[in-house]
């Protein structure tokens, strides 16, 4: 289990018991990107295995939890990555793992998701999987997902920043991985038009980088 945290010290202590609960057998690797809170304090209270790193983007610290939990599990365990801010709900998680029986990479998408900015974000990222791999996605951006020790190994280093999902999904599917979509009912701090920006920004640069290597 790979969470992902950056200044989550009000959430992460409900998310990390739900997965403890979830994933009872499971080593929980938090990648902390640089908070400036008590958030890594607190995984290390609840028994995570903390990897800190300078705050140097989500996408960087995550390739470094990812590295982590593969030394961890080995490459023939199976792999689910979250969000530190899924609270009580990240237990719901535990859903996506069964899929790994005939896909090798799970994408949890919310049934109910928050509106935050005017959408432009989601909706350029759909259209950036479409437009690089032929396939249609509700939440080719979610931060929750299951995949196969193989996937993740192939997936590393992840893309920087907040392009890490979109390009995990567009290089899964053009390398021919099963990918999958699961609606649970999930629930996260909302985000404003500030991180809605930043998420633009960084999947233009992905799609600009994938546009370039035809299929």
């Amino acid at each position: 289990m790979i969470v992902t945290a950056r200044d989550e010290a009000q959430r992460i202590a409900a998310t990390l018991a739900a997965l403890r609960d979830a994933f009872p057998r499971s080593a929980i690797v938090v990648a902390d990107d640089g908070s400036r809170d008590a958030t890594a304090a607190i995984a290390q209270a609840h028994g995570a295995h903390l990897v800190s790193c300078p705050r140097a983007g989500k996408g960087q610290s995550a390739t470094r939890g990812a590295t982590r939990a593969l030394e961890l599990g080995g490459i023939e365990a199976v792999y689910v990555l979250g969000d530190a801010d899924l609270g009580h709900s990240a237990g719901r998680l535990h859903a996506l793992t069964g899929q790994l029986a005939y896909a090798d990479l799970a994408i949890a998408a919310f049934a109910t998701t928050p509106r935050a900015g005017l959408g432009l974000a989601i909706g350029f990222a759909r259209w950036a999987v479409r437009r690089t791999t032929g396939r249609t996605l509700r939440a080719p951006i979610s931060g929750q997902r299951a995949l196969t020790g193989a996937a993740l190994s192939a997936a590393l280093p992840f893309a920087p920043g907040y392009g890490i999902e979109l390009a995990m999904t567009i290089d899964a599917l053009r390398s021919g991985l099963r990918v999958v979509e699961v609606e649970l009912d999930l629930e996260h701090r909302r985000s404003g038009y500030a991180h809605r920006a930043l998420q633009l920004r960084d999947f233009v640069a992905v799609y600009l980088r994938r546009a370039k290597v035809r299929r």
